[in-house]
């Protein structure tokens, strides 16, 4: 049976990166692909997988800026060493036998997604996406796995239960709701992950919260009639793309681990 292994390419290259408290520089950005490298030949002797889909992001802004001009803007930019070193880097990817898939105006996230649910609805075999991202996640409700590489873990249905509290398709729900500060996605005001899940949990979806518990005559309730524009928002924001033109086939992803 064939397997789609999707690499989120920068949530490793940053994670490594980031992991050492050396000041930037191009002699850090060197031994931090490096060490990216070897990750990449790991997550892949782990899976063996028929085909690999390693996707980067391409930098600059994208359909989500167009949407809401404030997003990601309280995140540091990429440290422009390691920016000036990854064309070389999936120069190396590319001789170790890997596509590297990196597209204007979108995302990672929605490159991977977009080959996921292809993957999955064609009923080619299994996928794996090798992510820390809990934007990712979502894909789990469709039949994807999530792999954690850094501590070497499965993430399934039961484990996004257990982290987020609510089922993998009502992930992006959940996130619409509370937010994400790390992205700039505003969500609604004093609503954290607790109330976000038991809203769901007890409602069922987001528009059947904004029905029910928005007409509620209580301070959520107002905040989410008052919010709803922002919470629409935030919900496309939190949304995987999922017709973006990859612009390769699967025989152009196709690995061979021998």
């Amino acid at each position: 049976m064939a397997k789609l292994l999707a690499i989120d390419g920068l949530n490793i290259v940053r994670r490594v990166y980031e992991a050492s408290p050396e000041p930037d520089s191009d002699l850090k950005a060197s031994i931090a692909l490096r060490h990216a490298f070897s990750s990449f030949r790991k997550v892949l002797d782990t899976h063996a997988p028929t085909h690999v889909l390693a996707a980067f992001d391409h930098g600059g802004d994208n359909w989500r800026h167009a949407l809401y001009p404030r997003y990601r803007e309280g995140r540091a930019a990429m440290p422009h060493e390691l920016r000036a070193a990854l064309p070389e880097f999936h120069e190396r990817l590319r001789a170790a036998g890997l596509h590297v898939v990196s597209i204007p105006e979108v995302e990672a996230d929605d490159v991977i997604a977009t080959g996921v649910m292809r993957w999955l609805s064609e009923g080619r075999g299994e996928a794996i996406v090798a992510t820390t991202d809990k934007d990712l996640h979502p894909l789990i409700a469709h039949g994807a796995l999530v792999w954690d590489h850094f501590k070497n873990e499965w993430h399934d249905d039961a484990w996004v239960r257990q982290r987020f509290g609510v089922a993998p398709e009502r992930l992006h729900d959940l996130l619409a709701l509370m937010g994400d500060p790390t992205d700039g996605v505003p969500g609604v005001s004093k609503v954290g992950m607790k109330t976000a899940a038991r809203l769901l949990n007890a409602y069922g979806s987001l528009d059947a919260v904004v029905q029910g518990a928005g007409i509620l005559k209580t301070p959520l309730g107002e905040r989410l009639r008052a919010e709803r524009e922002i919470l629409e928002i935030s919900r496309c924001l939190v949304s995987l793309k999922l017709d973006v033109r990859l612009g390769v086939t699967w025989n152009m992803l196709a690995y061979d681990s021998h």
